[in-house]
């Protein structure tokens, strides 16, 4: 490295660019012109803000003092005892980002934020809805400062609207947005798919809008609502939607006896369990997979009606568990994969670290974090040839870079040690 100086981006926003030689700069991942302050916590904005920083972009988090982001409360911990520095969650949703505290609520904490605004390309933040314009950071004050920034907010129900100030959780924003109303058996209330899910779905649209808007021309507001990630979901949400202009269709949650045909759904086997969907018009390989033993080549089997036979359903269990508890779940698999039938092992943590299929692709990441550990994350998303998904550093430790960051601002030794006991920092 021998100099540091600017250069238009291909988004159009100038980037900063570490020269090794006159004429040859050095990228260190897709996203590594691109700045983002981080005010996001818990876990949709820390995964819009990981999916950026994972590619290469430089992201300042900013935290609570002495708190921190709230997901450092969330597990899993080792052995169980919580610890602000081990939270498995905050781990694994913010590597490769720098940490600064700061107590927005105070005058000073605000000016250095309007400070660092001058410098990045992007706000990410997941307060409610006003609450950045209470602390005077909001689109239109951060848009007077840096006439370029792109202002992601991520919010339940968005800016805007008669829900805007509701709370409301993961849960909740499913059953309300999402096709939680048809998961489920018929005789039993509905169901929700996984913990989570709605939270890391939104911080991935979050994420790809915001690149969105930075490739776009000029400034402007990105407003995520939770709410309308689940309305548009291809969670089956959007052909129920379909359904229901063109034929009045309310989904309904199936019984078990009729739901896809048989087999289809979650077998235990040997060492533990399979799922198959090799219902109707896969019958056919499934007895094949079996060994197409006479049983079950009798034309009854393949009458159009007979996958809806309850009584057939039963009969075919007698015969396709037997072969299932005979054989392990990976022979299962391959049998399957081989007659062409849907199927997969499921696997247990264990199962999943030591399957070197998976660690072939390089999906997991040993990290070494100062306080955790090494341990190994779940690593890229999907890979880019020529601009790689790496780790340039773990998670921060809580308060890591303030003092770095706001050295770099011009802050003296005797200011900072000032900040930190007036509580700004």
């Amino acid at each position: 490295m021998s100099a540091i100086d600017y250069a238009p981006s291909k988004s159009g926003i100038y980037q900063r660019c570490v020269l090794q030689a006159e004429s040859e700069m050095r990228y260190d991942g897709a996203l590594s012109d691109l700045r983002v302050l981080d005010f996001t916590h818990y876990i949709a904005g820390p995964y819009t803000t990981k999916l950026l920083a994972d590619y290469g972009a430089d992201v300042l988090k900013v935290e609570r003092p002495e708190i921190g982001d709230g997901a450092r409360r969330m597990g899993p911990f080792p052995g169980d005892v919580p610890h602000i520095e081990k939270s498995g969650t905050f781990l694994h949703l913010n590597t490769n980002k720098r940490s600064i505290t700061l107590n927005l609520k105070s005058q000073q904490a605000q000016d250095i934020i309007k400070r660092l605004v001058k410098n990045v390309d992007v706000v990410v933040e997941s307060f409610r809805p006003g609450q950045m314009a209470a602390y005077g950071l909001d689109y239109a004050a951060l848009r007077a400062i840096n006439p370029q920034i792109v202002v992601t907010s991520i919010s339940n129900f968005g800016q805007t609207g008669p829900y805007r100030d509701f709370r409301s959780s993961d849960l909740m924003i499913y059953g309300m947005g999402g096709e939680m109303y048809s998961t489920g058996l018929e005789d039993r209330e509905p169901l929700k798919l996984g913990e989570n899910v709605v939270l890391y779905q939104a911080g991935a649209i979050a994420a790809t809008a915001t690149m969105g808007a930075v490739f776009a021309i000029g400034s402007q507001h990105v407003d995520v609502s939770l709410m309308e990630t689940q309305v548009g979901t291809i969670d089956r949400r959007m052909s129920m939607l379909l359904a229901y202009q063109y034929n009045g269709e309310i989904s309904k949650r199936s019984a078990t006896a009729t739901a896809g045909g048989y087999p289809n759904g979650v077998f235990i086997c040997q060492d533990g369990y399979v799922q198959i969907a090799g219902g109707r018009n896969y019958f056919d390989r499934v007895v094949a997979m079996m060994g197409a033993p006479d049983e079950l080549l009798d034309e009854r089997w393949y009458a159009p009606e007979a996958q809806y036979d309850p009584e057939l359903k039963d009969e075919f269990s007698a015969y396709f568990i037997p072969w299932c508890l005979e054989r392990t779940k990976r022979e299962i698999w391959q049998a399957a994969q081989e007659a062409g039938v849907l199927s997969a092992p499921i696997n247990a943590a264990s199962d999943l670290i030591n399957d070197t299929g998976i660690q072939s692709r390089g999906a997991f990441a040993e990290i070494d974090h100062p306080a955790a550990g090494s341990l190994l994350y779940p690593g890229r998303p999907f890979i880019m040839q020529e601009s790689p998904w790496s780790v340039r550093r773990p998670a921060p430790l809580l308060g890591e870079h303030t003092e770095e960051v706001l050295t770099a601002l011009g802050y003296a030794k005797d200011d900072i040690e000032q900040l930190r006991r007036q509580g700004v920092i």
